[in-house]
């Protein structure tokens, strides 16, 4: 009996101990203002959407680990909505801000978002999913830090400084404009610009991006294309580009005289001011376009030396050529994963052997361009995905799923069907692996595809049509590890990823007009054993529409973050204490 009881203390004691640390994560709170304003980035005055004032918003700065409390007051004129590309949101995509797991936020309301930062470093951005928003702003960087007292070693010195470089291509016509377009069944025409930072180019503003740096130093540069349609090739003039990580994943270390850059991806570079004392152009100019047309949609911003007397001179560097699918595919295949370093945990990336685990599903996912009911649409499979009232996530939880969405109606190749309108939602084996064959069968144009909750390992890329031979070409030791990947025209890309992060991930295409058409589809992951350890319930303070609006109570101003906050922060603490009541009265019993 005294063995028994040595055994239910140490058991007790181990417990206390998890739950308390789990208890002093640390915890950011955040009140962000969702609001229009007017700049006039490519010169002219346009309304933006701006978050605390800012175009783009604020940079959210954050550490392995960390809850984040971001309360979102939506002053906007139509409903919102953030997602964080890239944040993988462990067992809680009731936070993941799209139209499957969320309802927006009413215009004139606020929503507190509470989520942790768990086990990831990196670079990343956050933006509107709601009604074609993005086109106007409303997204902002992420980046990610290690803990210090996580016991990982970042693979390269301190830099002297930090910047966020976020590029993009821009319209100067209104995102309700632009949206009424695609309403109405057409596409969107050549973009105005490329902004940096949401600024016009060195040659035709006076309000450009200047990014300072002393002679001598080297500086970390965060990268992110929150563009809508065009991929973009990044440069500095006269300096070369050190890729150090993209998306979360530390990478082989190797100089790059640019970088192409698509649509939703993000890449961490190093560059160091050794040139004589000037000023130089930071450039990103479209790739995959005819030039003719696009001559004068390039970002231009400027690196300026402390103690530069001389303005940016000479021809900008030149881009590589500008059909070379095979170099922008050659250089995919050379960005690899740090074999010896960790990331967000001290044991190294490379511990962890992808390679070698058996495949249990298998998706091939064929983008296409149909009409439907007299519309251009974007489909996956042929089926277009129209996104219901309700989220899915909620008709799921209360069990509305017949009148929501049919599970697995999406085939898993191409059936040669007649392209329709669906709410596709495909099952993903919990703890299982899955392999997913993105199929671009656009003879110009570069898809981007980004996976909610999850990394993916990208392990391979080659023209024409993926046959199950082209297995043998897979990367099965170092691949890139992230959550946005490129398929090049008339060509596939494969990833891998293991499925052990329960909840409804969206899949989508990142280039804007495809998603806002119907490139998408969710995943759901479902635990065979449901728990808090595998997903966290709703929370306190979710909003409710479509078929479950009669559970929304009548006043939203209990979505402020105090509440929500405070539940949250006890809860630890109070599932220590009922825990220990219980145990200590059956220790007394024996």
């Amino acid at each position: 009996m005294d063995k028994l009881k040595q055994l239910l203390l140490t058991i007790m004691m181990s417990m206390m101990t998890a739950m308390l640390t789990k208890a002093a994560d640390p915890y950011t709170f955040l009140d962000w203002t969702v609001s229009y304003m007017t700049v006039a980035p490519l010169g002219q005055q346009q309304q933006v959407i701006a978050i605390n004032g800012m175009f783009p918003g604020p940079i959210l700065t954050t550490t392995t680990n960390r809850n984040m409390v971001i309360n979102v007051q939506n002053n906007l004129d139509e409903p919102f909505l953030l997602t964080w590309d890239g944040i993988q949101l462990r067992r809680n995509s009731w936070q993941d801000g799209v139209s499957g797991t969320n309802c927006p936020i009413p215009s004139g309301q606020n929503w507190t978002y509470d989520f942790q930062v768990k086990d990831q470093i990196g670079s990343y951005f956050y933006w509107p999913t709601t009604l074609f928003q993005r086109t106007a702003g409303g997204f902002g960087g992420i980046q990610v830090h290690p803990r210090s007292a996580a016991g990982v070693t970042v693979p390269f010195g301190q830099p002297e400084g930090d910047y966020f470089v976020l590029i993009g291509d821009w319209y100067a016509e209104s995102h309700k404009s632009l949206r009424a377009a695609l309403d109405k069944g057409n596409l969107l025409g050549i973009p105005d610009g490329v902004l940096i930072n949401g600024k016009g180019s060195f040659n035709s503003t006076k309000d450009f991006e200047l990014f300072t740096v002393r002679p001598g130093f080297t500086y970390r540069f965060r990268i992110s294309n929150v563009g809508i349609a065009l991929s973009l090739n990044f440069r500095i003039q006269e300096h070369q580009l050190y890729l150090v990580e993209t998306e979360g994943s530390y990478t082989s270390q190797q100089y790059y005289d640019s970088l192409d850059i698509h649509v939703g991806q993000s890449y961490s570079i190093l560059v160091t001011a050794n040139q004589n004392a000037s000023d130089y152009y930071i450039v990103a100019s479209p790739r995959f376009v005819n030039l003719t047309i696009y001559q004068n949609i390039t970002g231009i911003a400027i690196l300026h030396y402390t103690n530069s007397t001389t303005l940016a001179s000479g021809p900008l560097p030149d881009p590589p050529s500008i059909y070379d699918t095979q170099f922008s595919q050659n250089q995919a295949r050379s960005i690899r994963r740090n074999l010896t370093t960790g990331a967000a945990r001290p044991n190294p990336q490379g511990s962890y052997h992808y390679g070698n685990i058996n495949i249990t599903q298998t998706f091939q996912l064929y983008n296409s361009h149909p009409l439907v009911n007299g519309k251009v649409r974007f489909a996956v499979n042929d089926m277009s995905y129209t996104a219901p009232t309700t989220p899915l996530k909620l008709a799921d939880y209360y069990n509305l799923t017949t009148n929501v969405f049919k599970l697995d109606l999406l085939p898993n190749k191409p059936q040669n069907i007649t392209p329709t309108l669906q709410t596709s939602v495909i099952s993903g084996i919990y703890q299982g692996f899955m392999e997913i064959i993105f199929q671009n069968t656009d003879n110009e144009t570069v898809q981007s595809w980004h996976i909610d909750g999850y990394a993916v390992f990208v392990v391979g890329y080659d023209a024409g049509i993926w046959t199950e031979a082209n297995r043998q070409e897979y990367n099965h030791w170092d691949a890139i590890s992230r959550s946005s990947v490129q398929v090049f025209p008339n060509s596939w890309t494969a990833v891998l990823l293991e499925l052990d992060n329960v909840g409804m991930w969206n899949i989508r295409s990142e280039n804007l007009q495809q998603h806002y058409l119907g490139q998408e589809i969710y995943m759901r992951v479902v635990s065979p054993e449901p728990s808090d350890r595998t997903e966290l319930p709703p929370p306190s303070n979710v909003l409710y529409c479509g078929q479950l609006a009669y559970l929304q109570p009548p006043s939203p101003k209990h979505h402020g973050h105090s509440s929500a906050t405070d539940a949250h922060s006890r809860l630890p603490l109070k599932r220590l204490l009922v825990f220990f009541h219980i145990l200590t009265w059956y220790m007394l019993q024996i």
